[in-house]
C-alpha cells in the first residue's frame, strides 16, 4: 500500500489546519506513552503490574490516564473480571492491531537508527 503526501491532501486536506481531529488523534497515538503502551499491547494481553513493568518509567497516573484515552479511541481494550482480587486485562481491538501492523516499521526504523541518530 503506497501512501503519499498528496494522496493524503486530496481525501484529507485538513490535517494540516488548526483543530483537525487527527491532530487530537496523532497526540494520543504518538505521544511517548501512547506509542509504549501500544507496542507493549502488541505482542498480546497485559494486565496492569505487566503494562507498567513492560514500559518502564511511567507511573502510574500517566498509565491509567494513558490507557483511558486509547481506550477511548477504540485502540485497546480493558476487561475486568469480577474475581478477588480483581483483574483487569488490556488488549489491543482490531483498530488498534491495524494500527500497529502500521507503527511497527516506523518503530523498526527508529530502534534501529536511535543510537546514531543521537551520537549526532
Amino acid at each position: 500500500m503506497q501512501v503519499s503526501l498528496s494522496g493524503i491532501r486530496g481525501a484529507h486536506g485538513e490535517v494540516f489546519t488548526q483543530g483537525c481531529p487527527t491532530r487530537e488523534v496523532l497526540d494520543h497515538v504518538l505521544s511517548k506513552w501512547g506509542t509504549l503502551v501500544l507496542l507493549a499491547l502488541t505482542d498480546g494481553t497485559l494486565r496492569w503490574g505487566e503494562l507498567r513493568r513492560e514500559v518502564d518509567g511511567i507511573s502510574e497516573k500517566m498509565l491509567a490516564s494513558t490507557l483511558r484515552t486509547l481506550e477511548a479511541d477504540g485502540f485497546v481494550r480493558r476487561e475486568s473480571f469480577p474475581e478477588v482480587p480483581p483483574r483487569v486485562e488490556y488488549s489491543l481491538t482490531d483498530r488498534g492491531r491495524e494500527l500497529m501492523d502500521r507503527m511497527l516499521p516506523l518503530m523498526e526504523w527508529i530502534a534501529g537508527h536511535a543510537e546514531e541518530i543521537l551520537a549526532r
